[in-house]
């Protein structure tokens, strides 16, 4: 398949994925259901971080099989992507997509529904031969309060937050301070793991006004990527979970002060924002920003 300009699909897809951030960095996180087939080779050249092919509840019981068919097919043929499974509560669908996965080299790593155990993390990732990394989706009451031991698990790479479920779950308001709370267990407990920033649930509403306003949300609690639902979003998360070219010449300012003072700590405050600017110019580095 080739394009206008005669360049190959094999040769966007190598172009896109060189350009790609690290999946520990990643920022924005697209969604696509499993069964639109149709729409994979677009998400993976889209703006989006990540991709994620969706098993679970985007695919009806009936559909499972072919949806599986359909990612192998694709991940088979030299796409990318994540795939979001079914949740041990599912045993059979958990199980059936863990064995339809095992083995395939371009799958990027799974997502977990429903997790609310360390052990349904440690099943998964040894179920597909232990080097598959896990994103546990955290999703109810009882997982929110088991997230500390989920952030542990052997194989768990990044927490994630199912924010509509967990309101469906708990009976909370789609309200941020009704969200405050699960948010910021996710965040200590990716501290207390070791793991990156955790991946916070989706924005409902495509327009750019409520994806900056939620991704500020997400940011003010030190969530540091968040899920998406069409192509339009991931460019607007990107934007809003970068340093600004602001940040980074704060950041090149303050190191400059720093190491013109012999890079000797002066007071209480020097630390945290040393911590701050080394943080901003790690993340300027990797999603390739420059100062204003």
């Amino acid at each position: 398949m080739s394009s206008a300009s005669g360049t190959t699909l094999e040769q966007r897809r190598a172009q896109r994925e060189a350009m790609r951030v690290g999946s520990g960095d990643a920022r924005s996180w697209l969604l696509v259901n499993a069964l639109l087939e149709e729409r994979f080779d677009e998400a993976q050249l889209s703006r989006a971080d990540e991709i994620i092919l969706d098993l679970e509840d985007a695919v009806d019981g009936s559909l499972k099989d072919r949806a599986r068919g359909y990612v192998v097919d694709w991940l088979a043929a030299g796409g990318r992507a994540w795939v979001r499974v079914n949740g041990l509560s599912a045993t059979g669908d958990w199980a059936a997509d863990l064995e339809a996965l095992h083995g395939l080299e371009s799958l990027a790593g799974v997502m977990l529904a429903k997790t609310e155990d360390a052990a349904q993390v440690t099943d998964t990732y040894q179920r597909l031969g232990g080097r598959i990394p896990v994103i546990p989706l955290v999703e109810s009451a009882l997982g929110i309060e088991e997230a500390v031991h989920i952030g542990k698990a052997r194989g768990a790479f990044r927490l994630a937050f199912g924010s509509g479920d967990y309101r469906r779950d708990t009976g909370a308001a789609n309200d941020p301070l009704a969200m405050a709370y699960p948010r910021s267990r996710l965040v200590v407990a990716s501290r207390i793991g070791g793991l990156p920033g955790p991946i916070d649930g989706p924005a409902v509403g495509s327009t750019h006004l409520v994806v900056r306003e939620r991704t500020a949300e997400s940011i003010n609690l030190g969530m540091t990527g968040k899920l998406a639902l069409d192509l339009d979003q991931p460019a607007v998360i990107n934007e809003m979970m970068s340093p600004s070219p602001a940040d980074l010449a704060w950041a090149l300012d303050f190191l400059a002060e720093f190491e013109r003072g012999g890079s000797v700590v002066r007071d209480g405050s020097d630390k945290p924002r040393l911590a701050r600017a080394e943080t901003i110019m790690r993340r300027a580095e990797t999603f390739r920003i420059s100062p204003a």
